[in-house]
């Protein structure tokens, strides 16, 4: 019995997504709950397990098809045996299956058909190296654009004429200049659209201070073990100043509100986004009411999403909404930058490397641990002595962690 494998109910406000890799061939044998597909609309990816156990009988969209809600992708015949569907599973071309073909979805194969090429020809763009239909296209178009080398005369030994680069020319090989165009990812292009929505609509200022991490370094270095030991994750940088930023939107409510039409709308809650890079792009999944979470909860919960972030399964509701969001370069050595707002949020800040600097202390210089932090603010609702004064109890919150623990 056949059984259908539909596309699942799309996020609210998502109207299609493009499947973008079949991980089974027509007339491979499947078990129940098997991921067959995996979809993506332009906030996330969306894994399409198989119903029953059997063998994917047909495939209905190849991958680089775009799709909707219900629209059906394939088939799965309930309790068959690969052996039964496998004339389904033979190419088209007269050229049989190779163990390269599999790094292919179907219409990339057939294309490497067409072209008498084999997956090991081409170079793959896609999930864990997958090729698709665009790189074959794309390796397929600098081959014939490089030129067939003459043959030499044969009653006339063949002479090879050097190349002498005119001046200021460096010479290079036409395979060494080959281009290849691919289509943005859904998730690259929203992302570009939100960057670019934030710098046209909003007054963005950014405002720069600070920190002296020395303090919190030490009291890390003394209890991470016990720490470690006792919530099993261990304490970053990264839940300090989730903190520390929770504490200070309370004492500033225009920092944690949001524009709406002629409206102000002010939050009694925080709900912060952290930012986080994924092989598919930054996703930013927020940490609800994190004004109520412990360093060890921020923590555990941030582990949590950037492992899930790396493997494409975070959900769609998880990266919805937030009230300030927190992102830090630092950890791919930015020293410097300037964060853009996430719309419809009024402000956003950006941690940055720590690196050790000669600073004045008590008219003394000494060399400690700093880090700049860049704080980006829409100057429509928050003004910029409340930016600086927001920033400023930041920094002095990290500097005195037990200001966090006394309230004051």
């Amino acid at each position: 019995m056949s059984t259908e494998i539909n596309v699942p109910t799309l996020p609210e406000s998502v109207a299609d997504a493009t499947v973008i890799n079949w991980h089974k061939k027509a007339g491979e044998a499947v078990t129940r709950d098997e991921v067959l597909v995996d979809i993506e609309t332009d906030k996330v990816v969306l894994e399409v397990p198989s119903p029953v156990d059997g063998v994917l009988a047909s495939i209905a969209e190849d991958e680089g098809a775009v799709v909707t809600a219900g629209q059906l992708l394939g088939t799965v015949e309930a309790g068959a045996a690969a052996s039964a569907a496998a004339p389904a599973a033979a190419p088209a071309a007269d050229a049989p299956a190779t163990d390269d073909d599999a790094q292919a979805g179907p219409e990339a194969r057939q294309l490497l058909s067409q072209h008498g090429l084999t997956a090991s020809d081409v170079k793959g763009t896609g999930k864990n190296g997958r090729i698709l239909p665009e790189d074959v296209k794309a390796h397929a178009a600098s081959a014939s654009a490089s030129p067939a080398p003459a043959a030499a005369p044969a009653a006339q030994p063949a002479v090879e004429t050097p190349v002498v680069p005119t001046a200021g020319a460096v010479a290079v090989s036409d395979e060494e200049r080959a281009q290849k165009r691919v289509p943005m990812t859904r998730l690259r292009a929203r992302i570009a659209e939100r960057l670019m929505y934030a710098k046209q609509s909003t007054a963005m200022l950014t405002t720069f201070n600070e920190v002296d991490m020395q303090p919190f370094i030490t009291l890390r270095s003394a209890h991470k073990d016990q720490f470690e030991k006792s919530h099993g994750v261990k304490l970053g940088f990264m839940s300090i100043f989730v903190k520390a930023a929770t504490e200070a939107l309370k004492r500033y409510p225009d920092v944690n509100a949001s524009i709406d039409g002629n409206d102000v709308v002010y939050h009694n809650f925080c709900d912060v986004g952290v930012a986080v890079s994924s092989d598919r792009g930054l996703v930013v999944p927020v940490l609800r009411n994190a004004e109520q979470m412990s360093l060890a909860e921020i923590e555990a919960n941030i582990g949590d999403y950037a492992g899930r972030a790396r493997d494409g399964k975070l959900g769609i509701e998880e990266m919805t909404g937030g009230t300030f969001t927190i992102s830090n370069g630092g950890v791919f050595g930015s020293l410097l930058s300037t964060p853009i707002l996430n719309p419809p949020q009024s402000a956003i800040l950006g941690m940055h490397a720590t690196k050790p600097r000669p600073v004045a202390i008590n008219g003394e210089v000494v060399i400690r641990p700093m880090m700049y932090l860049a704080l980006s603010y829409d100057h429509r609702i928050i003004d910029g002595q409340g930016a600086v004064t927001f920033l400023k109890s930041i920094c002095e919150m990290v500097e005195e962690p037990a200001k966090i623990l006394l309230d004051i």
